[in-house]
């Protein structure tokens, strides 16, 4: 399986979040889909088997989704949660979840996609009410809106992942002082 979603935020519910890229600018939607959602919940490693999504399941995650950006995005700021999404993702959470099971190859979790993502807002509960609230950053590209976890010595962490977002603004940074260095002169 070839991975095509990123996962640098510290936990499946930020990432989860962060799967409509750029929302200030380009909106860059990642479930696009119903495999694009499995896909994700499967690379994420929320389950290890899901039954194939529909369209519903795709408006339902995504719905969940922008709920979840504002309560995080609200926790991270000390504001007020907005009611209608604490609701959405309270009323998500207590659905039934994923259940790991034993077998004889060791733990697998399968589900359907209602208990995939109600395994996602419990995570989102866990995070939001835990001890890692007070790390939560939101990268240092202007383009991106993805919230992390920094547990970086010092809290000194700027961009959700280098590769992503951090080698891209340290490109751009030194191409600008290239441009505006003035033009070495021959002695």
């Amino acid at each position: 399986m070839n991975l095509d979603h990123v996962f640098v935020c510290g936990n499946p519910a930020l990432d989860f979040a962060a799967t409509l890229r750029a929302r200030r600018t380009r909106r860059f939607e990642m479930f696009a889909t119903p495999d694009r959602l499995d896909a994700w919940y499967l690379e994420s490693k929320v389950v290890d088997a899901v039954t194939p999504s529909g369209r519903g399941d795709v408006e339902e995650a995504t719905a969940v989704r922008e709920a979840l950006y504002l309560l995080i995005t609200a926790r991270r700021l000390g504001e007020e949660y907005d009611p209608a999404a604490l609701d959405l993702v309270n009323a998500t959470a207590r659905g039934p979840a994923a259940v790991p099971q034993l077998t004889r190859e060791g733990r697998r979790t399968e589900a359907t996609p209602a208990e995939a993502l109600s395994t996602v807002a419990r995570q989102a509960v866990e995070l939001l009410s835990g001890p890692d609230v007070p790390l939560l950053k939101e990268c240092g590209n202007p383009e991106c809106t993805r919230v992390y976890i920094d547990r970086s010595r010092g809290m000194r962490r700027q961009w959700c992942g280098m590769e992503s977002c951090g080698n891209r603004i340290k490109a751009a940074a030194y191409r600008a002082r290239k441009k505006n260095a003035p033009a070495a002169t021959a002695s």
